[in-house]
């Protein structure tokens, strides 16, 4: 719920009524001329100046509250129809276990990949508010964390919540890009996209990335591969028996598989070594996927220049009650 005036130019006026309001008080008070002004006095009882000026303060009070109730105050609201269903965008995530690498960086401090993944799919959410975006994990084995859907709370959640070999250590492209199409399968929507994140290469599964790719593009889904790693080995915590110690190791990254997927489904393959090529990447993939939403508002609005006309009205009459009786001013 917001607030508006309709007519807010009326509001001007108001400092009309505050240069009324200065010069009434700036002027002395109506006077007579009278040879023996101290009898007129004691006649007045001495007199009160503040009383004098309520007359002039009920005025004011009610011509600010006249010009309010013209300026039309109103509480209003808006209500959208959206009436293009968008791009439908499937998210599938890498989680096996050489996501844990720390080749990447977050504010200049060391980072997993996978944490590094989560903040840039996280930022690529938020930007998508009109599209429907679901998520699928893979490692061994590959599954829906969330079908398509516009609530962008429930996936930021999800993707939070995401973590090194929840579905396993080994590495299943294939599955991921079946489920995935799948999950896109016979959705009206102008657009469909798939976009896989991986560190490795296939091998785990029952079909592989070529088969899986050409089935989800027969469906007419755009594929995106984006490969990540550095070119040498990777940084890795491994648990030995002198604590926790950093090794490098080689993460076998099969490139030339990522890239025929994305020439079967007709996208694009990217490679991106470290957090800022990666969230460059998906930069580039939004600007590419962008779709025009029309878009109807419609405005309800409640009026409330009622609240203001009715106690000017009232603080009127009591004015020309009080200038006819009890402070009325000699003429």
């Amino acid at each position: 719920m917001m607030f508006r005036f309709a007519y807010p130019v009326l509001l001007f006026m108001l400092v009309v009524v505050g240069g009324w309001v200065a010069v009434s008080l700036w002027r002395r008070p109506s006077s007579i001329v009278y040879s023996t002004a101290s009898g007129l006095a004691q006649l007045a009882g001495g007199g009160n100046q503040f009383l004098g000026r309520v007359p002039m303060v009920l005025r004011a009070v009610c011509l600010i509250l006249l010009i309010l109730a013209a300026s039309r105050p109103q509480f209003y609201n808006v209500s959208r129809d959206i009436r293009s269903p968008g791009v439908d965008i499937m998210l599938c995530l890498d989680t096996s276990g050489s996501m844990q690498a720390l080749d990447f960086k977050l504010d200049g401090d060391p980072v997993s990949r996978l944490t590094a993944v989560k903040k840039v799919v996280s930022d690529f959410i938020e930007k998508r508010e009109m599209d429907r975006i679901g998520l699928v994990v893979f490692g061994e084995e590959a599954f829906t964390q969330s079908p398509l859907t516009m609530d962008k709370g429930l996936l930021l959640g999800l993707v939070k919540k995401m973590e090194i070999g929840m579905a396993g250590d080994r590495t299943a492209i294939g599955s991921a890009i079946a489920i995935g199409g799948k999950r896109l399968k016979d959705l009206k929507a102008q657009s469909r996209i798939l976009i896989l994140l991986t560190d490795g290469r296939n091998n785990a599964g029952n079909i592989s990335p070529e088969q899986a790719a050409d089935a989800v593009r027969a469906l007419g889904v755009k594929i995106y591969a984006i490969g990540v790693g550095g070119k040498g080995p990777a940084p890795f915590k491994v648990k030995t028996l002198f604590g926790t110690r950093v090794v490098h190791q080689r993460v076998d990254l099969d490139e030339k598989t990522l890239m025929r997927m994305a020439n079967i489904g007709e996208g694009k393959y990217f490679r991106a070594a470290d957090s800022d090529q990666l969230s460059e990447i998906y930069d580039i993939i939004d600007q590419q996927e962008k779709t025009e939403i029309k878009v109807k508002e419609f405005f309800h609005f409640r009026e409330l220049y009622y609240y203001f006309l009715v106690p000017a009205l009232i603080l009127l009459g009591l004015e020309m009650v009080l200038r006819a009786t009890v402070l009325r001013v000699i003429p």
